[in-house]
C-alpha cells in the first residue's frame, strides 16, 4: 500500500505498521502533537516505507524520526530500519514492540543503532510517547543535516599513495568518491582540474580546490579536520587516538578537564581497523572498529575535547609543574598532565618483494577501502591472532577464497575460541599452519606469492592480488628513548614496575610511589597496548583510559 502523508514542505516523521488500525492510531497521535510542525507519513509495509523514503530522498526532504513496528510480515522492523539507515542515516530510529519482543528490541540497539524502543500500547501518549519523541526531535534538530559535499579522489588503481589517501579519508570518516584515472569520468576530472595523470592522486575538495599529491597534513586541513590546537595550555594532553586515548578524552572532558587528543593519522588505532569486534562488552552482535571509533570520537567532542589529526609528537619534557609536548614541525603545547596512548602497529613482514608492493596489493591491517575490490578473488592473510581471524571472517563474505597463513602449528594458542569455531564453519576459509610467505612477485601490483611449508621446506607459487598482514606488535615509543623508562621491547613501564625492592627509581622526586599507570615522569601516564604487560584487548584499553583520568585527578589534587 502506498504511503499516505500530510502536505509537503515540512520535516517528516515516518511510521510503518502492517496493522491498518495501529498505523492510523500512531499517525493520529503523532498528528495531534506534531502535525503543525512536521509532515506525518505512514506506511503499512516495510517495502512501501522504503519506497517512500527513497522518494523523499530524491526530493531532498528531510526525515527526522522513523517509527517501525517489529512484527511485520516479509520484512520485520529491524530489517526495515537496517535498510532505512542507508537512505536517511540521520533519522532517529524507534522500534514499536510488544512486551514479548523486548529482547529483540535490545538486540536492535546495537544492530541498527536504535535510539529507542516503545512498548505497545503507549497510552497515554502524553506520558509514554510524546516525551520520547520530544527528546529525539530535539537531538535531531541539534545536528547539522545539510548534505555533505563529498571529496573526489582521482588516482591509479594500484598506486600506493592513492590507497593511502583513500584509507586516510575513510578512517577519518570523510565522505569521498573514487575515480580511476583510466576511466572516462576520472579523465574528465583531470582535464577540468588542468592536470594530467603523471602526478596522482588528485584530490578535489568540496569547494572545488584541486590538490595534487597532497600529504596527510594538507589533506586534513583542506577537508575540515582539526590540525591546530586552540590553546597553548591544557589540563590533559592525550597522545594517541585508539580505544585508550578516546576513553581518556571522553572521561577527561566530561569531568571538566581541558582536554586535547593528538593523533598522527586517524582515531581508532588498530581496533579502528577491525572489521568486527565480537567480544566487546555490551555488543552481542558485534561492532565494527569503525563504528566503535566513530561513536567514541563523537562522544569525546560532545563533551568538549579537542581532537587533532596529522600531528606527530616527537618530544616530551618536564618543565617544572608543566609537561611540554613537542611536534615534528617545531611547535609545542603544554599541560598539567599527559597520557601516552600511542598503541602499537603491525610489524613489517620481512620477505623479498613485499616492501615494493605495499599499498599495491600488500596491506598491513585491514584496508577499509579495499573490501569491495576483492570480490571473487583469492585472498591471503598472514597472522594467527584475533585481528587476522576477524579479517578472515569479514573478507570471506565477498572473496572467492581466504587462506589464513599461520607460522605455528595451530590457532589455539593465539586466537579466541569463538573465532576459531567461526572459521572452521566457513567453507571458503582455509587455515594453513606451518606456512610462511617467502617472497612476493609483481610489476605494478601484487601478482604472486611464494609460500614455504616450514615442516617440509617445500615452496609453492600461488596467484593472488591480495595479501593482508597481521603479525606481531611494535610499540610507538622510539621518540621517548631516554625520556621515560621502557622495557627491552620498548613498552613503557608504570607504577609498581618502576620500583626496585619496593623503592621508586633514583630520579623519582615525589615522596609517594608512582601511581598504577604513572610513568617514570610524575604526571605522565600510560594506557592501552603501549603499556608494559598490558592485556592487549579493546575493553581493557578503554578501561585503562578511564582509570588514567581518575589518576590524573588525584595527581592534580596533590600537585
Amino acid at each position: 500500500m502506498a504511503a499516505q502523508s500530510e502536505s509537503s514542505g515540512r520535516t517528516v516523521i515516518l511510521t510503518v505498521d502492517d496493522d491498518p488500525g495501529v498505523s492510523r492510531a500512531v499517525a493520529r497521535d503523532l498528528r495531534r502533537r506534531y502535525g503543525g510542525t512536521h509532515r506525518i507519513v505512514r506506511a503499512e509495509s516495510g517495502v512501501s516505507a522504503l519506497d517512500t523514503l527513497r522518494e523523499l530522498k530524491l526530493r531532498g526532504d528531510q526525515v527526522a524520526v522513523i517509527l517501525a513496528d517489529y512484527r511485520m510480515p516479509m520484512m520485520n522492523g529491524i530489517e526495515f530500519l537496517e535498510q532505512a539507515m542507508d537512505i536517511h542515516p540521520g533519522a532517529r530510529r524507534v522500534l514499536l514492540t510488544a512486551y514479548a519482543d523486548t529482547s529483540a528490541a535490545i538486540d536492535a540497539i546495537n544492530l541498527v543503532d536504535l535510539d529507542h524502543y516503545l512498548l505497545k500500547p503507549w497510552d497515554p501518549p502524553e506520558e509514554k510517547l510524546y516525551p520520547v519523541l520530544d527528546d529525539l526531535l530535539a537531538a535531531w534538530r541539534a545536528t547539522d543535516h545539510r548534505p555533505a559535499p563529498s571529496v573526489k579522489v582521482v588516482g591509479h588503481r594500484w598506486s600506493a599513495r592513492s590507497s593511502q589517501v583513500r584509507e586516510f579519508l575513510a578512517r577519518n570518516h570523510v565522505p569521498y568518491r573514487w575515480y580511476s584515472a583510466d576511466e572516462p569520468e576520472g579523465r574528465r576530472l583531470l582535464v577540468a582540474a588542468g592536470h594530467d595523470a603523471e602526478r596522482l592522486p588528485l584530490v578535489i575538495t568540496p569547494d572545488g580546490t584541486p590538490l595534487v599529491e597532497p600529504d596527510d597534513r594538507e589533506l586534513a586541513t583542506r577537508v575540515g579536520l582539526a590540525t591546530t590546537p586552540a590553546d597553548d595550555f591544557y589540563d590533559l594532553v592525550v597522545i594517541g587516538g585508539g580505544p585508550a586515548g578516546l576513553a581518556a578524552a571522553v572521561y577527561g572532558a566530561s569531568e571538566g578537564l581541558r582536554t586535547v587528543l593528538v593523533e598522527r593519522s586517524a582515531t581508532g588505532g588498530q581496533a579502528g581497523q577491525s572489521s568486527r569486534i565480537e567480544n566487546y562488552l555490551g555488543f552481542p552482535d558485534g561492532v565494527s572498529g569503525a563504528q566503535l571509533t566513530d561513536r567514541a570520537r563523537r562522544q569525546a567532542t560532545k563533551f568538549g575535547a579537542e581532537i587533532l589529526t596529522t600531528r606527530e609528537v616527537t618530544g616530551l619534557e618536564a618543565d617544572g609543574a608543566a609537561r611540554t609536548v613537542r611536534f615534528s614541525d617545531g611547535s609545542a603545547i603544554a599541560a598539567h598532565s599527559v597520557l601516552l596512548a600511542t598503541g602499537v602497529s603491525y610489524r613489517q613482514l620481512n620477505a623479498p618483494g613485499l616492501a615494493e608492493l605495499t599499498g599495491r596489493g600488500v596491506f598491513y591491517g585491514s584496508a577499509l577501502t579495499e573490501t569491495s575490490a576483492i570480490s571473487g578473488h583469492d585472498v591471503y592473510i598472514v597472522g594467527g591472532a584475533n585481528s587476522a581471524g576477524q579479517a578472515a571472517m569479514h573478507l570471506s563474505k565477498t572473496a572467492k577464497s581466504v587462506s589464513l597463513l599461520v607460522r605455528g602449528p595451530s590457532l589455539a594458542a593465539s586466537m579466541s575460541h569463538y573465532l576459531i569455531q567461526q572459521i572452521e564453519q566457513t567453507s571458503n576459509i582455509t587455515v594453513r599452519t606451518g606456512t610462511v610467505v617467502e617472497s612476493a612477485h609483481g610489476t605494478d601490483h601484487l601478482e604472486q606469492l611464494t609460500l614455504r611449508d616450514t615442516v617440509t621446506g617445500r615452496d609453492e607459487l600461488v596467484d593472488t592480488h591480495w595479501l593482508f598482514v597481521f603479525i606481531g606488535a611494535a610499540p610507538h615509543t622510539d621518540w621517548l628513548d631516554g625520556t621515560v623508562a621502557r622495557d627491552d621491547r620498548g613498552y613503557i613501564l608504570t607504577g609498581p614496575d618502576l620500583t626496585v625492592d619496593g623503592q621508586p627509581l633514583r630520579d623519582w622526586e615525589p615522596t609517594r610511589p608512582p601511581y598504577h599507570l604513572e610513568t617514570s615522569i610524575p604526571g605522565v601516564f600510560v594506557a592501552g597496548d603501549v603499556r608494559a604487560e598490558s592485556a592487549k584487548r579493546v575493553a581493557s584499553a578503554a578501561g585503562e583510559g578511564a582509570m588514567a583520568v581518575m589518576l590524573v585527578h588525584r595527581y592534580l589534587e596533590q600537585s
